[in-house]
């Protein structure tokens, strides 16, 4: 039954983008690279008529999206709505770290969450237990992204916006990876992607990029790229979202690392071999919107490799960004040379890769978990078969210690009698 529904999502996946080639296929492609945010606790019905237009690839959800009301069932009514109208299926996302970021909150009837920070101390039941919490909760109410975990170090305790407010794991590098693997497999368990943040590393900052720029040139440290490279490389990295840091070890030119090339397509994806989904965090946070005009942040952003910008409309004192004045930035771009076709065909392709791996089934999850217990099974047999060899040898040569001991007594009595 699961396959059949799977090969049932990847034929209407098909169909309606063969449908929608009747439309400029590059409206398609640039409709799946833009997310946004909708005002009010009930469907906004400009972005459902966006999203029924395929001008809209993605959504957020922010606690003003919750009916105060019979939360959960209402605010899945609100996902499926939006969800039934896209062409192409839709990434509905959220915030939900746990702790202060936390917008499904218990006066909702939403289950309690912890914070980064405390499940740092906790054992890896614990984090398993927490985590496929929130991914259930997730999963049923149509949500399919969580913007967590996040991967940045408590360098720095002070830091405003991350360890201060308790958002890490811890500053040793390979915990942070430890707990964030155990994230990722409970939300991947039940088909929630997960989007590590914030890259390159925002754990040594002093400031908060929601009110201006962060520059950690002096403070950042090579060893906030580890749990970056561990995921990578075990496999465990669906999306990545950028930090709107300046840091100038990295890119000398100052720009922020969502608009950064060097950063994003030559750290990110050459050095560390990442070919998957960009985010870019929200692009009207002020370190982005108040030293960058709109146009040049969209083409920088672009040109430097993310694949999905994000316009939450939910930045205080921010100007409201519309659909469609984004769309046309982009395109003006594409058909004057600025941003190369070819770019815009990467993004769109990795999407829909991503997308894909929302069929996943909890049936294939298990069967990557076996496949993994049958790796460790025979890799503890291997150990116990060398643990065997060498107590044998053991014995072996407390044997011969023996034997040779036991020969060498009567010689030592004959020379006592004399």
């Amino acid at each position: 039954m699961q396959k059949r529904l799977k090969s049932v999502l990847t034929l209407l996946i098909l169909v309606n983008c063969q449908l929608l080639i009747a439309q400029d296929s590059l409206d398609i492609k640039i409709g799946q690279m833009i997310l946004i945010g909708f005002p009010k606790a009930e469907v906004d019905k400009t972005v459902l008529e966006e999203i029924r237009q395929g001008k809209v690839g993605s959504i957020i959800l922010f606690e003003k999206n919750i009916p105060a009301k019979n939360s959960f069932h209402a605010l899945k009514k609100i996902t499926w709505t939006y969800q039934q109208a896209a062409p192409i299926p839709l990434l509905i996302a959220i915030d939900q770290e746990g702790g202060r970021v936390n917008r499904l909150k218990e006066k909702y009837g939403f289950p309690r969450s912890v914070t980064a920070a405390q499940l740092g101390k906790m054992p890896l039941d614990s984090v398993r237990f927490y985590s496929e919490t929130t991914a259930a909760t997730l999963a049923g109410l149509g949500i399919n992204v969580n913007f967590a975990p996040v991967v940045d170090l408590a360098s720095n305790p002070n830091n405003p916006i991350i360890a201060k407010v308790e958002r890490a794991y811890s500053a040793n590098p390979d915990s942070v990876a430890l707990y964030a693997k155990e994230v990722i497999k409970a939300h991947r368990k039940i088909g929630v992607i997960t989007t590590l943040k914030h890259f390159p590393g925002h754990g040594s900052s002093k400031d908060d990029t929601h009110l201006g720029i962060a520059d950690v040139s002096n403070t950042w440290n090579e060893t906030e790229l580890i749990p970056y490279r561990t995921l990578i490389q075990q496999g465990y990295v669906d999306a990545i979202m950028t930090a709107h840091i300046v840091n100038k070890k990295l890119d000398d030119s100052g720009n922020p690392g969502t608009l950064s090339g060097k950063m994003i397509n030559d750290l990110l994806r050459k050095k560390l071999n990442y070919n998957g989904v960009v985010f870019s965090d929200d692009m009207q946070m002020h370190a982005i919107a108040k030293h960058y005009g709109l146009e040049e942040a969209i083409k920088l952003s672009i040109l430097a490799g993310v694949d999905i910008l994000t316009f939450s409309n939910n930045i205080s004192g921010s100007q409201e960004r519309t659909v469609d004045v984004v769309h046309r930035i982009i395109r003006k771009f594409v058909q004057d040379g600025t941003i190369p076709q070819e770019r815009i065909d990467q993004s769109y392709n990795r999407i829909l890769s991503l997308k894909n791996k929302l069929n996943q089934t909890s049936a294939e999850y298990y069967r990557e978990q076996l496949v993994e217990t049958k790796k460790e099974v025979l890799k503890a047999e291997e150990i116990s078969r060398e643990n065997l060899r060498m107590a044998r040898e053991n014995e072996k040569s407390a044997q011969e210690a023996y034997e040779k001991l036991k020969a060498q007594q009567p010689n030592s009595k004959k020379k006592k009698k004399n």
